[in-house]
C-alpha cells in the first residue's frame, strides 16, 4: 500500500512537471501602438525554455531575428536582447507599411507561436484653409474649406467663428493607409463678418493637442455716417465741435462739410480736421444744418445736425416756475385724500352691510316669538361669520 501511494505520488509530481513546461514555453506577447515616425519594441517572452530558439516574423512572413542572428537586411530593425527566455527587437522610424500582425515562434516539437499586432498612427499634417479671396463683398456667398492629409485613423476637423463653434461638412478620402480629411463652411457674408477669424482645429490621437489654422475675413460694404456733438445745449461764445463718424470698408474718405446746403460760411471759425468740423466760438449766425458725406467704392453717405445756438442771458432767466410746480403738488395731494376717504367710506359700509343681512330673518316672520327666535339663530351665524378690516 505505501508503495503504490509512492508510485502515484511520483506519477503526479512527473505530470505537473511535464505541464508545467508544457506552459511555460508558450511564447507571451504584447500588442503595441506608435505614432508614425517613433520607435516599436516587440518583446518576446517564455517562462521555460529548453535552449531552443525564439524568432520574429513580420506581417509577411519574412523572419527578422532568429536568436540573436539577424535574418532581414532593414537597417531600421535592431536587435535589443536576445536569450534563451527573451527576443526583443527594435523598429526605428515606424512607417504606416510597418502596421500588421508579427509572429513569435518557439522551436520546439510542435512549434509554438504567438502573434503581436503593431498598429501604427498616422499624424495628420498641418491644415490649410481654402476658398477665400479677400476681400469679400457685402452679400457674397463664401466658401472656406480646411484640409489635412496623411491621418489614421480619419482626423477630425472642428470649426470655430471667433471663440463660437460652428457646425461644417465633412469629406473623408483614403489614400493608401491614410486619409484625407476636408471640412467646408459655406455661408453669405455681411459687414458683421468683417475682421471676424474662421478658425479650423484638427484633432487626433496621435496629437498632444489639436493643429490650427485661422483665416480672418476681410469684407467691404457701403458706408453709413452719424454726426456726434460735444455740447447739449451750445451757447454763444462757447468753443463747439461736431465730428462725422464713419462705418464701412473700405473706411469712407475724405469727409466734405456744409451748411445749409452750401459751403461754410466762416472758415476763420469753422475749422475742418479731417472728419471734425470745429466752431471756435458760437454765435447766432452760426445757427442751421450741418451735413458731412463721405463714399467708397461701394456707395456713399450722409448725416445731418441741427444747430441752434442759445443766448446765454435768456436761459439764466428762465428759471423754475415754483407756483406751477407747488399747484401741481396740491392737486396731487388733494386727490390721494380723496381716494383715501372714498375707500374707507366702502370698507365701512361693506362691514356693515354684511352684518346685517347675517342678522335678517325676523321680517318675515308670521308672529313675534318666531321673529325673536330666527333673530336669536341669526345672531349666533353672524357671530361666526363676523369679518374684521385692519
Amino acid at each position: 500500500m505505501i508503495v503504490k501511494q509512492y508510485l502515484m505520488f511520483i506519477l503526479y509530481s512527473l505530470c505537473a512537471s511535464v505541464f508545467k513546461g508544457i506552459l511555460g514555453q508558450i511564447p507571451i506577447t504584447q500588442n503595441v501602438t506608435v505614432v508614425e515616425g517613433a520607435i516599436a519594441n516587440m518583446t518576446c517572452r517564455v517562462d521555460y525554455n529548453d535552449n531552443t530558439s525564439l524568432q520574429w516574423s513580420n506581417p509577411a512572413q519574412q523572419t527578422l531575428f532568429f536568436g540573436d542572428k539577424k535574418a532581414l537586411r532593414d537597417h531600421r530593425i535592431e536587435l535589443v536582447r536576445a536569450s534563451s527566455q527573451e527576443l526583443t527587437i527594435r523598429i526605428n522610424d515606424v512607417s504606416l507599411s510597418d502596421e500588421g500582425l508579427y509572429t513569435c515562434s518557439l522551436f520546439t516539437m510542435p512549434v509554438r507561436t504567438t502573434k503581436a499586432f503593431l498598429t501604427v498612427l498616422g499624424v495628420p499634417g498641418r491644415p490649410e484653409i481654402t476658398g477665400f479671396t479677400k476681400p469679400a463683398m457685402e452679400g457674397d456667398v463664401v466658401t472656406l474649406t480646411c484640409t489635412t492629409s496623411g491621418s489614421k485613423p480619419a482626423a477630425t476637423i472642428r470649426w470655430f467663428r471667433n471663440d463660437k463653434e460652428v457646425q461644417g461638412t465633412k469629406e473623408v478620402n483614403a489614400t493608401g493607409k491614410s486619409f484625407t480629411v476636408r471640412s467646408s463652411l459655406q455661408f453669405q457674408v455681411d459687414k458683421r463678418d468683417d475682421g471676424v477669424a474662421y478658425t479650423c482645429s484638427v484633432e487626433h490621437v496621435s496629437l498632444s493637442k489639436p493643429y490650427m489654422t485661422t483665416e480672418v475675413l476681410e469684407v467691404h460694404y457701403a458706408p453709413h455716417l452719424e454726426i456726434t456733438h460735444s455740447l447739449i445745449i451750445p451757447q454763444e461764445g462757447q468753443y463747439f465741435k461736431l465730428e462725422c463718424v464713419s462705418i464701412g470698408n473700405p473706411i469712407p474718405e475724405p469727409v466734405e462739410w456744409s451748411k445749409d446746403g452750401g459751403e461754410l460760411p466762416d472758415i476763420e471759425r469753422m475749422i475742418v480736421e479731417g472728419r471734425e468740423l470745429t466752431i471756435t466760438t458760437l454765435n447766432k449766425t452760426d445757427n442751421g444744418t450741418y451735413r458731412c458725406e463721405a463714399s467708397n467704392h461701394l456707395g456713399s453717405s450722409s448725416a445731418e445736425y441741427i444747430l441752434f445756438v442759445y443766448d446765454p442771458n435768456a436761459l439764466g432767466q428762465h428759471g423754475p416756475d415754483h407756483a406751477l410746480i407747488g399747484g401741481v403738488v396740491a392737486v396731487v395731494v388733494f386727490i390721494t385724500l380723496c381716494l383715501i376717504i372714498v375707500l374707507g367710506r366702502y370698507l365701512a359700509r361693506h362691514k356693515g352691510t354684511y352684518l346685517t343681512h347675517e342678522a335678517k330673518g325676523a321680517e318675515d316672520a308670521p308672529d313675534a316669538d318666531t321673529a325673536i327666535i330666527n333673530a336669536e339663530g341669526n345672531h349666533v351665524h353672524a357671530e361666526e361669520k363676523k369679518e374684521y378690516f385692519i
